[in-house]
């Protein structure tokens, strides 16, 4: 059983760890926070089949099926609007919304084929615009892993788009 005192001190020591961990994969701090707050949420609620000495593993586990949840809702979000014709219509034919789904597909397909690793380093590479030498810092590996990683997200995306 987690006590209360436990959970305070595995809530201070690893909120904000798990709040980044999340944010790498989604890049939205708002939704990182609140994926978050359901993990700790959850924890809590599970507090009396817990112990201490096993809880950080749980918590990464939690925090990747919540960001995995939080995915899901928002594609179901986007399909529900296009499927109402709620999204914002730039003038683009039938064929260049056509293309741009199927672009949109391949590249979600593409993101869900990479490995954990490969997709947040090129989540923090690509789409947050973070250096090698920064992610490396974050994640604590070598810059090379940084590089070996992203180079295998990259030929990925480029046989996804042949």
């Amino acid at each position: 059983m987690l006590s209360k005192e436990e959970f305070k001190d595995v809530f201070e020591l690893n909120f904000d760890k798990i709040r980044d961990f999340i944010f790498y994969r989604c890049g939205d701090r708002e939704a990182a926070s609140d994926i978050t707050q359901e993990v700790f949420l959850r924890i809590w609620e599970k507090r009396e089949d817990l112990k201490g000495d096993c809880i950080r593993p749980l918590l990464y586990k939690m925090a990747t099926d919540g960001f995995i949840n939080h995915y899901r809702k928002e594609l179901r979000r986007m399909n529900y609007k296009q499927s109402f014709g709620e999204e914002d219509d730039c003038g683009l034919s039938p064929e260049e919304e056509m293309i741009g789904r199927e672009s949109v597909a391949a590249y979600t397909e593409a993101l869900k084929q990479m490995s954990e690793m490969q997709r947040t380093v090129y989540l923090m590479s690509r789409e947050n615009g973070m250096k090698y030498r920064e992610i490396a810092r974050n994640l604590r590996v070598s810059v090379k892993t940084v590089e070996k990683h992203v180079s295998a997200a990259l030929r990925l995306l480029r046989t996804k788009f042949r």
